[in-house]
């Protein structure tokens, strides 16, 4: 079987190694296409972390240079993260899967062109409910999220980051922050609240679009400050996982985001930041721009955790975090069970059984 897996960003990778792990234990190699220019000075990274996986990687250009090679090349299945605009100019023996890059929570996670794969990969009852509602004709399949199993499936994770060679205590409590590119709370916070965490390790895994795109230059002069903090690590633009991270964290903190709902599908604490820069462009008057990008039935999920309204009140409301971490427990495990699915650390067996055939969905 030809099998890959197409990689328009690096931060799909996460959510499909698992599944390339699985399909490699059963006798099935995969293929990686990177999208990506030579000069990218983060595709070295990309392909080493590759191939020290065991997998192969093949690199094209943007544009319709990865239409051309899978017209070459014939895969059976073709695994995307996201839409795809040349789905239709596929080989007519290629069949197409997305297994989607994040618990969506923007409105394009219902986008009709999501539903037009040969199957689209989905994360628990409500999620795939609502698919099959808008999309009668589509193909939904509830597997769960495959990006959480190495840290859900029993096993050993070796990945884990190293607090102590980063210069930080393991034997103090561990914050991740995650933002979000956009809308991100970075700007809203000072360049020195860390340091009201002075006892705490406070690691911060930006959004890998954070480092590359112009736009976000005034988040990245927030970073450099952070990180010259004694309690501050601050992820590189290689590091693609936030797994490694949160592996070692006792709380996240993030906006609305995908990484809210990952983290507590681990049963673990998270703060959700209210508070975000929105370009001006969708403030005021034109506020309602961002709540239309926004996936609204999100809000039906805001007891996954304690909330932050203010920026400067996100210290106070970590420290109860910390000192609670049972107290929205069973928001954690009802938002879990409708956007997450099952959490047995399988869902990456179950993606493999239906490329392969042997699922009876």
């Amino acid at each position: 079987m030809k099998l890959v897996f197409d990689v328009a960003s690096f931060y799909y990778l996460p959510q499909y190694l698992p599944v390339a792990e699985e399909l490699r234990r059963r006798g099935v190699a995969s293929r990686f296409l990177l999208h990506a220019d030579a000069a990218d000075p983060l595709l070295p990274a990309a392909r080493a972390q590759l191939s020290a996986a065991g997998h192969g990687s093949e690199v094209v250009g943007h544009g319709d240079a990865a239409l051309a090679w899978y017209r070459e090349q014939a895969p059976d299945w073709i695994v995307f993260g996201n839409d795809c605009r040349y789905l239709d100019r596929l080989p007519p023996a290629t069949r197409s899967a997305l297994l989607y890059h994040g618990i969506g929570v923007k409105a394009c996670y219902y986008d009709a062109p999501l539903a037009r794969f040969t199957v689209r990969f989905s994360e628990g009852a409500f999620r795939t409910a609502e698919l099959q509602r808008l999309y009668p004709e589509g193909r939904f399949v509830d597997v769960g999220f495959a990006k959480l199993d190495p840290l859900l499936d029993g096993r050993p994770y070796a990945e884990a980051f190293d607090l102590r060679a980063a210069g930080l205590d393991p034997a103090r409590p561990t914050v991740l922050y995650a933002p979000t590119f956009y809308p991100s709370s970075i700007e809203c916070l000072s360049r020195h609240w860390p340091a009201e965490l002075a006892d705490v390790n406070v690691l911060v895994k930006p959004h890998l679009l954070t480092w590359t795109s112009q736009k976000y230059a005034a988040q990245r002069q927030r970073l450099d400050a952070w990180r010259r903090l004694p309690n501050v690590h601050v992820a590189e633009p290689a590091a693609f996982s936030l797994l490694p991270f949160m592996a070692v964290a006792d709380v996240l903190v993030s906006e609305a985001s995908s990484a809210i709902f990952e983290f507590a599908a681990l049963d673990r604490p998270v703060v959700w930041c209210d508070f975000y820069r929105l370009r001006w462009s969708y403030r005021g008057p034109l506020r309602y721009r961002h709540e239309r990008r926004m996936d609204q039935t999100i809000h039906g999920f805001r007891d996954v955790g304690a909330h932050a309204a203010r920026a400067r009140d996100l210290p106070a409301v970590v420290r109860r975090e910390l000192q609670d971490p049972q107290g929205h427990a069973a928001g954690r495990a009802r938002c879990t069970a409708e956007l997450i699915g099952c959490t047995d650390g399988h869902a990456s067996v179950r993606v493999a059984d239906y490329l392969l055939g042997t699922s009876s969905r």
